[in-house]
Order: C-alpha cells, then structure tokens, then sequence
C-alpha cells in the first residue's frame, strides 16, 4: 500500500528535497563556470561568473542547470517506478517541475535559464521552459496515476515545495547567503 500519511517527517522531507534540489541546481551551475576557466559566486538562488565569459559559455552554464535538475527527475522517476514506493523521494520528483514551471514564468521577468537558450537558438523565449516543464510534469503524472497519490497528498505537497521555494528565494534576494 501506499503510504502517503502527511507528517512533519514527511514535511522536513519536503523541504530538504526542495532545499537540495535548488543547491544542486546552482552548484552544477558553479562548476560548469569553474570548468571554463572562470570564479563564481554561488547564493541560494544564483551563479555570477567573475569576469566576462562569451556568449557560448553563459549558454553552457545555463544549460547545465536545467539538465542536472532533469536528471534528478528522471532517476527519481526511475525509482519510483520499479523500485517500491517511497514517500521521501516524490518531493524529489515534484521539485524539479515546479523550479523549471517557475522559472519558465521568470522569463516574463528576465529570461531565464532555458529562455536565453531558445532565444540564442531562434525558438522563442518560452519554448523550451515549455518543453522541460511539460516532460517533468509528465513525469509527476505518471507516478503520480501508477502510486494513487490522493488529491490532499498532492496538494499539500505542492504548497509545501512552493512556500520552501519562496523562502529560498526570498532569502536570496533579501540577504544573498554566498554559499560558493
């Protein structure tokens, strides 16, 4: 049976899922800038090269993130589907999708990690936070319908990623915690 009892286990669990998701988000970020030759600082929220890297490196940088956040959905995906269920790492599934949903909206705002790559490639500021967001949530959808996961549980799992989300933003833009 499924257990998706919601407890403050469960919720602490949340948080640290969406917590790592977002430090592991930036730090592939971090490295990709060190590997090209640069020093960067890392926050909670964001990567800044220290110095002038070309068009093609912010690219390379930029896309680093996003796939290193599609690979933690896909093995997460991988073992909620043939291992057995594990309520610990559905928040592991679900962050992914609501940080590249989110930061697809962001684009609104500045373009973002997938918007300067589909600008850059001519396909259009929102196309490829369209077609990551939509993968991702593919993927919560399928575990989600082969688990049986219950509205509720959905629900408040969804507010508790987005209220931990917004702190780290928040956070970030309020005291910028240089972790890197």
């Amino acid at each position: 049976m499924t257990n998706t009892k919601i407890t403050i286990k469960y919720l602490l669990g949340i948080t640290f899922a969406v917590i790592f998701t977002w430090v592991l988000h930036e730090f592939s970020h971090w490295v990709t800038y060190q590997w090209l030759g640069y020093e960067a600082l890392m926050t909670l929220n964001r990567v800044s090269p220290i110095g002038t890297p070309t068009n093609n490196q912010v690219l390379i940088a930029s896309a680093v993130g996003p796939i290193t956040t599609i690979i933690q959905a896909v093995i997460i995906y991988n073992l909620l589907k043939y291992k057995n269920w594990n309520i610990y790492l559905y928040p592991l599934l679900l962050t992914p999708f609501y940080m590249r949903f989110l930061a697809g909206l962001m684009n609104f705002i500045h373009p973002n990690d997938e918007g300067k790559i589909g600008e850059y490639l001519g396909i259009g500021l929102f196309t490829l936070a369209i077609i990551v967001s939509s993968f991702l949530l593919y993927l919560v959808y399928k575990i989600s319908k082969k688990h049986k996961l219950s509205l509720k549980f959905q629900i408040v799992t969804i507010i508790t990623v987005m209220v931990v989300s917004s702190c780290i933003i928040l956070l970030d833009q309020s005291y910028k915690f240089r972790i890197l």
